[in-house]
């Protein structure tokens, strides 16, 4: 450098001193400075790109969020029956328990000419339908092909024979019973001789149309559209088209059937998962909240580190179980004991795994540039240290919401956790694990599903957006 020539004029303007007012003093902006840092990077947008191209993850989640959206909408949809309410037969007043799922409440199709007898919705007979039943008298009729019952060992005439039925008369009224139920050996032996008085082995009911099956469920009259027969003099009807005979009077089915009250099972599982899902996304976000809050705090201010390393070993070494029990057992059972049962003590995890993640990266080269450059340790936090600890924190919230409804299944099957009176499907596969070897099974499969539906997409979802999450895995 000593052979370099400066030439004379630069020379001087070098020696000559600087005045104050050649230049301008610029006012810190914190925002400004860390301007020079960034690019044209999105840390959001690049997470939602990699996470849309799990194809798995995208199905779930759309799988998941019908789900949801239907859980609310599922009582204000037409045709639902209540959650809560023991269906009855409107005449009979029978609950129809333990009634296999269907696709439709259609028992019987008759063909045209087919003859019922009606049993009349008159003035008497409302007395006794419930309020629900009422309306529907207007376009129902309730009918079976049983005209009347023959008790065991009763006389009767035979007016008509062959190998499959008798037409008899009975106490004035005339049908059909099948001749497997006669006591044979007071049959003459010219079938043609009648009419001749037979006995029948044990109660049968006369039928109005030759037919082997009674056009009734479980012995209870069934319902056809007042539109699809024409009335008779005699009190009965006759279908003037093929009919379709119905276990109530109205076209709302059974998916899921009923369970032993009466209640249908369709209504009880979207309920339970309502009840359910809530206790689980408000447990995860209070977990997430306090184990977030506790975990920052825990990690970057390390005055408080010994401190909350103490109060987290004291909680961490009581079992979770046994925590759930006491809370359960001493309090009301209801939804806020439980969510408040979770919370208690689930924040721990989280804020363990946060409290790891920002000792390692609280003191790296970009955050101490934010504290030289006089960052709040706010900033610092949301700006900086968060953004790392997205795929942690999904990941556990993803996790807490089967995890909160496994564990109100745990406590409802101990017998402490809501009242039957609140479904959910803690109380749905606790009803119906005692059917697993019946034919009512059902009452644990559907309920089931749904729980494993939920589960599995949660955990896979939570994964996906977790891995998306990881400024690692960004290009």
């Amino acid at each position: 450098m000593s052979n370099v020539k400066i030439p004379k004029g630069v020379k001087e303007n070098i020696a000559r001193p600087l005045e104050d007012a050649l230049f301008e003093h610029a006012a810190y902006d914190s925002q400004a400075a860390e301007k020079g840092g960034y690019s044209n990077y999105s840390y959001w947008r690049s997470t939602f790109r990699c996470f849309l191209k799990n194809k798995v993850a995208m199905g779930l989640l759309i799988l998941l969020g019908i789900m949801l959206v239907f859980t609310v909408i599922q009582p204000y949809l037409p045709n639902q029956y209540e959650a809560n309410k023991a269906i009855d037969h409107p005449i009979s007043q029978i609950q129809l328990m333990n009634e296999k799922p269907r696709l439709d409440n259609v028992i019987y199709t008759v063909p045209a000419g087919t003859t019922l007898v009606v049993t009349p919705w008159d003035e008497l007979a409302l007395q006794t339908v419930s309020k629900e039943w009422a309306d529907e008298s207007k376009e129902w009729l309730a009918v079976s092909n049983v005209s009347i019952a023959i008790p065991t060992r009763q006389y009767f005439n035979v007016l008509k024979y062959d190998e499959d039925f008798c037409l008899v008369e009975y106490k004035g009224s005339e049908g059909y019973i099948q001749t497997k139920s006669i006591n044979q050996k007071s049959f003459p032996a010219d079938p043609g001789a009648v009419p001749y008085q037979a006995r029948c082995n044990s109660k049968v009911v006369i039928l109005t149309t030759p037919t082997t099956e009674e056009l009734t469920y479980k012995g209870d009259e069934l319902f056809v559209l007042r539109s699809s027969v024409e009335m008779q003099d005699d009190g009965t009807v006759i279908t003037k088209e093929e009919a379709q005979l119905r276990m109530l009077p109205n076209t709302l089915p059974f998916l899921f059937g009923t369970n032993n009250a009466g209640q249908d099972l369709w209504a009880m599982v979207w309920s339970g998962t309502r009840t359910s899902l809530l206790i689980g996304i408000v447990v995860a976000f209070c977990q997430a909240f306090i184990g977030i809050l506790i975990g920052v705090l825990w990690g970057y201010v390390k005055c408080l580190d010994r401190l909350l390393t103490e109060v987290y070993n004291v909680i961490d070494n009581i079992p979770t179980t046994i925590v759930l029990i006491l809370i359960s057992y001493i309090m009301r059972p209801g939804v806020s004991t439980l969510i408040f049962a979770m919370s208690i003590t689930g924040w721990v995890g989280m804020a363990r795994f946060v409290r790891n993640q920002i000792v390692i990266i609280r003191d790296r080269d970009y955050n101490l540039a934010s504290r030289c450059l006089g960052t709040s340790t706010a900033r610092i936090i949301t700006r900086n240290l968060l953004p790392y600890l997205v795929s942690v924190i999904t990941l556990r919230m993803a996790l807490s919401i089967p995890g909160a409804i496994g564990n109100e299944v745990f406590i409802t099957y101990i017998g402490l956790g809501l009242p039957v009176s609140i479904p959910s499907l803690g109380n749905l596969i606790n009803e119906g694990r005692s059917l697993l070897a019946t034919s009512s099974s059902y009452q644990l499969v559907f309920p089931t599903i749904v729980l494993s539906i939920i589960t599995v997409s949660f955990y896979i979802i939570g994964n996906s957006f977790a891995d998306a999450a990881d400024p690692k895995n960004h290009l």
